[in-house]
Order: structure tokens, then C-alpha cells, then sequence
């Protein structure tokens, strides 16, 4: 298991939490906290498809891990009272694979495919008539012999999850009559978000101190609630299950996770630059060396959040820290560096 699967702040899901997600994500839009921009649109877009009776358009959900991709996908198909099935992208690895999946569909059915971008381009071309025309063109045989049948597949709605959305093709993306961007989240939906979790655990603030929780999550919901559950049981060790600031801090501060939720990791790649390149610019591909950290973990994991923060720039020369990042590690500036 890599670094970054270990991280308590990672915001991947990792296996033996996914029966704590199941219970703690909501079921329906009332439910689901922050997004309001994206919840307002699905509201009238799911009403609408309600009132006519037909399945909902195709919808292509992108972000950073851990904002509730998969919840929404969820939400969606309860709202319209569908039934899910859902795989991955890396599960579909030939053309057969997905033939089996599209012909056991029912009508109005919701095929949910997280990681969609993992997709190799055959099955995504096979996907676009599927999608547009609800056909299944498969060819039997190969060479000149060869014959294409095609199948009529009910009428199904494909949500498909992705956090790199430059990585689907275009034909694949105009095929989605509804595209929403997820964003990180304000602290105060992830204290909200916190809050209802805390109810669900039975945990118990002694004070109004849930937002300490919120404002190291990182803006997101799944980092927050795994905090919550590590908070719940250091209290539990230590003060008797109650929670309150002092429970907070000691717990973070173990998880070695300062004020602004930033990890040894972070703070590793921050220091890297400013030590061994002056604050850059610095190469992604040099910084991955320097650090030992793959460079699609730290373009797609670590550094979304540092630039939420501003405490990283993206040039054409290459990343830079600021001087809010040298602010917070506490590191002096030399004269001349930006």
C-alpha cells in the first residue's frame, strides 16, 4: 500500500470504510449539504423528467475525489426511483464486458461507471451509438467475414464519475445532456456536514467546536468524516467519549495535521520546493523526483489543495510556493525570491 493510500487526509475511499460511508451518505437532495448550484439544476431536471415519464439524460459528474460523486450518482437514481447498477472503468476491459451490462438493463434503468476515464477508446466507441441511438453494434468475426449485429437496448440513463475530465474524449463528453463540476466545499457546509454525521455516530461535543474539525478537512466531506471518526475514538480512549476542543486538538496534532489540514506529505512537497529549488519554478516531473512521489498523485491529490489555499502558483516555467506557503511553514524568504 502506497504513502498516499495510508494518509488519513487521503480523499480516497478506502475499503474497510465503505460501510461507514453507506451510512452516513445521503439519500436524497433534502439531505446532501453544499453544491447548491449543482442541487438547484438536478432538482428541476430530475421534476421535469418526472412529469414526462421518461428516463433522465445522460450525466457526467467531474472533480476532485471525496465531493460526492458517487453520492449524487446515488441521489439521482433514488430521486426518479430507478434502479443502479454500477462498475468502474478499469472493470470494463473488453467489448464483451460491456455488452453484458448494457443487455441486462431494464427501462430506465441507471448504469453508473465511476473512474469513466479509465475507459480504453473501444469500449468508449461502442458507448456512443449505446448512449445517442440505444443500440449495441457488436462484430462477430474478424476480417472480411466479418458481421456487425445490432441490438436494441432499453432506455437507460449513464452517469458517469471522473476526477480528470481532460482525459474523455470529445465525442464521449457531448453525449452527456447534463455536466456538473464539483467543487471543494466552505467550511461551514463541512461543519454542517459534521454535525449530521456526528448525530448518525451518536458522538457527542461537549462544545460548539465541530468546526475546529471542518476548517483541517480540506473541503471535503470524506476527509471530514474520517476525522470525526478518528476524534470519536481518541475521545472515547481519553475523555470518555466527550468531545471538545482540547480532544480535537491532541488528536490532529497525533495525525501530525495542522491548522489549515495539510499533512507531512504536503508540507514535504512545500519544503522540497523551497529548499532544493529556491521557491522554483520547478517541473512537476522534477518535484516527483525530488520528493518520491508519483507525479500523477501530486498533480490530481496534493496539489488542488495547495492551490485552493494559494499556497502554490502554476506558470509556464513550473510551480512556485508563495508567501502565504513560507507564512505558514514558518520559513524565511531569501531577498530577491518571489
Amino acid at each position: 500500500m502506497s504513502e498516499q493510500d495510508n494518509r488519513i487526509i487521503s480523499s480516497h475511499l478506502d475499503t474497510n470504510e465503505k460501510t461507514l460511508d453507506m451510512t452516513l451518505r445521503p439519500k436524497n437532495l433534502a439531505e446532501f449539504i453544499g453544491q447548491n448550484e449543482i442541487k438547484d439544476n438536478l432538482a428541476i431536471f430530475l421534476e421535469a423528467a418526472k412529469r414526462r415519464g421518461e428516463p433522465i439524460e445522460h450525466v457526467l459528474l467531474y472533480g476532485p475525489p471525496g465531493l460526492g460523486k458517487t453520492t449524487l450518482a446515488h441521489i439521482i437514481a433514488s430521486e426518479v426511483g430507478a434502479n443502479m447498477k454500477v462498475t468502474t472503468g478499469p472493470a470494463i476491459e473488453k467489448s464483451g464486458d460491456l455488452a453484458a451490462i448494457l443487455t441486462n438493463l431494464e427501462p430506465g434503468d441507471v448504469l453508473f461507471i465511476d473512474e469513466i476515464h479509465r475507459l480504453n477508446r473501444t469500449i468508449e466507441e461502442i458507448l456512443y451509438s449505446a448512449m445517442e441511438d440505444f443500440v449495441l453494434d457488436i462484430v462477430i468475426g474478424k476480417g472480411p467475414s466479418a458481421k456487425t449485429l445490432r441490438l436494441d437496448l432499453p432506455h437507460f440513463t449513464l452517469i458517469g464519475a471522473t476526477t480528470k475530465i481532460s482525459r474523455l474524449s470529445a465525442p464521449l463528453r457531448d453525449r452527456f445532456g447534463n455536466t456538473y463540476h464539483l467543487e471543494f466545499y466552505q467550511d461551514k457546509d463541512i461543519d454542517q456536514i459534521i454535525t449530521r454525521s456526528a448525530k448518525i455516530l451518536n458522538v457527542e461535543f461537549v462544545e460548539p467546536c465541530s468546526m475546529e474539525i471542518a476548517k483541517r478537512s480540506r473541503r471535503t466531506p470524506r476527509v471530514a468524516n474520517r476525522l470525526l471518526k478518528r476524534v470519536r475514538d481518541f475521545a472515547e480512549v481519553k475523555n470518555n467519549g466527550k468531545i471538545n476542543r482540547d480532544i480535537i486538538d491532541q488528536t490532529l496534532k497525533m495525525l501530525n495535521i495542522d491548522e489549515y489540514g495539510l499533512d507531512q506529505i504536503d508540507r514535504r512537497i512545500l519544503t522540497t520546493i523551497i529548499e532544493k529549488f529556491n521557491g522554483g519554478p520547478v517541473g512537476l516531473n522534477t518535484i516527483s523526483a525530488a520528493t518520491s512521489e508519483e507525479m500523477d498523485a501530486i498533480e490530481d491529490v496534493y496539489e488542488p489543495f495547495l492551490l485552493q489555499l494559494g499556497f502554490i502558483n502554476r506558470t509556464n516555467r513550473g510551480r512556485m510556493v508563495t508567501s502565504e506557503a513560507y507564512r505558514h511553514l514558518g520559513i524565511k524568504k531569501e531577498q530577491g525570491l518571489f
